[in-house]
This record gives C-alpha cells, sequence and structure tokens, in this order.
C-alpha cells in the first residue's frame, strides 16, 4: 500500500493504519450478540449512532448538513478523502470515482451515495467544491463537503484514514488514497485502495451492499 507520495507502508504500519475501521468491523460482530434491548434501541436509531462524530459539514449547494443523521444513518454509501488543488493521486482517484458513478447510475442518489470529504477547508469552500464537482462531471447523488477542520479530521480518524507516523499524518499531500464502503443499516463496512479498476471498486461497493458483486446498475 502506499500513501499520495509513494511511500510504502509495512506491515507494522498496515496493522496500526487499519486499527479503527478493523475496531468497528470487529464491533459489527458482536453488535449480532447485543440484547433485546440494544436491538430495540439500534431499531429506533442506526447501529452506529454512537461511534461517528455527528458534527456540521457543508455541502457543494452550501446546505448544512450532520455527518451521521443525514449522510451515514441508514444507508449504502462510498467516502473518500481529498482537496481540489492536490497533484499526487488525487486525481486519478477522482477519475476513477466517476467511472464507478457511472457503473452506479441507476442507483445513486437512491440507493447508493457518494461522499468526498474535503481536507483542505479553507480553500475549498462550498463555491470552490461545486466548480470542481461540475468540472470532473459528478452528478445527483454525489456530494462534496467541507466544514471546520477540527470537524474534519473527528472524521478522518473514526474512519481510519491515518498513519500511525505522526509527521505523515499531518501532511496533507500524504493523505490516504482508500475510499472506504459502508451499509450503516446492516452495518457492514470495508475499505480498499481508490486507484483499483471502477469494476473492482464496484464489485467492493455491490458486496458492501448485499447485491451480487458483477452487479452495476
Amino acid at each position: 500500500m502506499k500513501h499520495e507520495k509513494g511511500v510504502a507502508m509495512n506491515r507494522k504500519q498496515f496493522i496500526a493504519y487499519w486499527a479503527p475501521i478493523g475496531a468497528l468491523m470487529a464491533a459489527a460482530g458482536s453488535n449480532a450478540q447485543a440484547s433485546d434491548s440494544a436491538a430495540a434501541k439500534a431499531a429506533k436509531r442506526g447501529p452506529r449512532v454512537d461511534y461517528f462524530p455527528n458534527v456540521t459539514l457543508t455541502t457543494q449547494e452550501g446546505k448544512q448538513v450532520h455527518f451521521y443523521d443525514d449522510l451515514v444513518e441508514g444507508k449504502v454509501f462510498t467516502l473518500n478523502l481529498m482537496y481540489t488543488t492536490c497533484k499526487g493521486a488525487c486525481p486519478g482517484i477522482m477519475t476513477n470515482l466517476v467511472e464507478l458513478q457511472d457503473l452506479i447510475a441507476d442507483r445513486l442518489g437512491r440507493e447508493v451515495f457518494m461522499y468526498t470529504l474535503s481536507l483542505d477547508p479553507e480553500k475549498d469552500t462550498p463555491e470552490a467544491l461545486k466548480e470542481y464537482a461540475t468540472k470532473i462531471g459528478a452528478r445527483a447523488g454525489w456530494t462534496f463537503l467541507t466544514g471546520a477542520l477540527e470537524d474534519i479530521e473527528a472524521i478522518r480518524r473514526k474512519l481510519g484514514f491515518v498513519d500511525p507516523d505522526p509527521d505523515i499524518d499531518a501532511d496533507r499531500s500524504s493523505h490516504s488514497g482508500m475510499v472506504m464502503f459502508g451499509n450503516e443499516r446492516l452495518d457492514r463496512w470495508s475499505a480498499c485502495p481508490a486507484l483499483l479498476k471502477p469494476t473492482q471498486l464496484a464489485r467492493s461497493l455491490n458486496s458492501v451492499a448485499g447485491l451480487p458483486t458483477e452487479q452495476t446498475n
């Protein structure tokens, strides 16, 4: 696995890198053995209501949304990190995600949602994100998000998009090139390098969504 600058990760780093998502998926298994009272609570709210920060973000349309309440709860979604001035892996990643949206076009915005979270909220205003989304051909159902830096950091760390080396982690240009797939209703989670072939991304998404892996639209 490599970061945007091509820094290889050894096995120890890989394990530390994925610890938060690993813990999330492990907890998903334990949820299946929850008590009746816990199941009743989960029936009212999603199984990850106490895990994800419900911080306020702003979409490319200038609409304020809550991360858990509006974007995660009960939804099947993809989520990746980027910033509009990124010159490293981001262009290739976003090209792949544009192809992914074409593969799931009939479900996008209804059954599946795509989220892209900016790591540079100072420059990536809603207006800048809207211009970028239009430029790459993002369709309805693909939401670009910005917000307060501390809120973005809270989400990033909960998703496990961190590096065990604090110097690398603090370098925005070395950000994670992963895309996360979530099915909050069924408590299914996965992630893979966003530079894989779009058809492979679609298979990973379908697996989390509970669909045949070869299905696209």
